[in-house]
């Protein structure tokens, strides 16, 4: 069970600063020489790519706007002749010529 929704966006920035950290805990811990620059482009690009994904995930969640509301006090108008499919009309004029008297 969920406590909370997710969060794409997060996710992509935890994954970009976290592959910063391990980038300079690997050049401390002296398995590889990582230059003091490379911070920049990861933060920066993760970040960005963090941006996007959750404006992507907004917009995604979000519902449009209703354009067109119901006016307020206003009576249902009757159903109009032919409306409605082949079927529905047909058995509306079947139903009304049974209810007819025999002439």
């Amino acid at each position: 069970m969920l406590r909370h929704e997710f969060q794409p966006g997060r996710l992509v920035a935890g994954i970009f600063l976290t592959a910063t950290a391990v980038a300079y805990a690997g050049d401390a811990g002296g398995l590889w020489k990582t230059p003091w620059f490379a911070a920049i482009p990861l933060v920066i690009g993760g970040l960005s790519l963090a941006a996007a994904t959750a404006l992507l995930t907004r917009t995604h969640r979000t519902r449009p706007p209703k354009t067109n509301p119901a006016p307020q006090n206003h009576e249902p108008q009757p159903p109009q002749r032919g409306a409605g499919n082949c079927a529905t009309n047909h058995n509306a004029a079947a139903h009304s010529r049974e209810q007819k008297p025999p002439p």
